[in-house]
């Protein structure tokens, strides 16, 4: 027997049966395991990367020795380095999730969660700015009739705003998603890898009909299948994020008028199916929102939509005649 081999079991035992490290990783086998996307992955592992970062050189090596006051400083290190309260928020979630996870899989007898004392970082709720329609209508002045580009771009511009899908959705979508008769959108894997239903109306299909007539000169095979991509490069490939975005940039800056971001479409589209009269359940269950409360920051209603929904409905105007 090799010499100190009596003294091994012993100090294993001296080691922590509860690491930090080992409930990180065990925690991440588990969002794993549930088939979460890619996207929500690298946010918990960011995240808790950072929380780690901050727990370690704090002395802190156990989940269970985590405290109410570990919480509290650890956010206001994150507003000490400039982090602003969206982005507080959104890393303190995942934190939240992990400690809720410990709390059923792994947690001591005994062991006190300190998550209920410690309140979640307020973020002002601060209006949403839409894409600028008249600037959009100046962007699809400048889409050249009867060309790929010109179709492409000009058909992309008016299914963003039709539709109201998430940017890596536009990206996912395929020929066999389109209902050219109907308008049907369909979105296979949206925000939770939930599929939904949206719709494009008449222009829009007309757009992308025209656009498809450049398509189909692209391609080899020119009558393409369902599972082909909806959105082509140059190249005959599937557009991706990066060239969708370089679209929007081109067309800004040939209209002269300030580049929108991706997302200012989706709140155009919301707040212009409010207005229209879309009832907000309806609209929740396009745009893909688990509940109401993530909807109302894209329908912050500017002071002319409160006068003029007063105008209808004021009751001293309708009482006295």
């Amino acid at each position: 027997m090799p010499a100190g081999a009596q003294d091994q079991p012993s100090r294993l035992k001296l080691l922590p049966r509860y690491t930090l490290d080992s409930d990180l990783q065990e925690f991440a086998i588990d969002r794993r395991a549930r088939n979460l996307s890619r996207k929500t992955l690298l946010w918990y592992s960011q995240s808790l990367a950072t929380f780690r970062d901050f727990c370690v050189p704090d002395g802190i090596h156990e989940t269970a020795e985590i405290s109410p006051s570990t919480l509290r400083r650890f956010i206001l290190t994150l507003v000490e380095k400039h982090h602003n309260p969206g982005g507080i928020k959104n890393i303190y979630s995942a934190v939240k999730a992990f400690i809720a996870w410990y709390a059923g899989e792994s947690a001591p007898a005994g062991w006190v969660n300190p998550l209920p004392k410690v309140k979640m970082p307020k973020v002002p709720e601060e209006p949403l700015e839409p894409v600028n329609l008249d600037d959009l209508v100046a962007m699809l002045n400048t889409c050249e009739r009867r060309s790929f580009y010109g179709n492409r771009d000009r058909a992309m511009l008016m299914f963003l705003l039709d539709s109201g899908v998430r940017h890596q959705e536009l990206t996912d979508l395929s020929m066999g998603d389109v209902d050219l008769h109907t308008g049907a959108v369909l979105v296979r894997s949206g925000k939770g890898r939930k599929p939904r239903t949206t719709f494009i109306g008449a222009k829009t299909r007309k757009a992308l009909v025209a656009y498809f007539r450049q398509r189909d000169r692209l391609v080899i095979e020119p009558r393409a299948p369902d599972g082909a991509p909806l959105w082509l490069s140059e190249m005959g490939t599937r557009l991706t994020y990066s060239g969708i975005r370089q679209v929007i940039r081109r067309r800004a800056k040939r209209a002269g008028v300030p580049e929108p971001s991706l997302h200012s479409f989706r709140r155009a589209f919301a707040l212009a199916c409010l207005r229209n009269g879309v009832d907000v359940y309806s609209l929740q269950r396009m745009m893909g929102h688990a509940d109401l409360s993530v909807l109302r920051r894209y329908l912050a209603q500017t002071e002319g939509d409160l006068q003029a929904a007063h105008e209808r409905g004021g009751p001293v105007d309708r009482l006295l005649k």
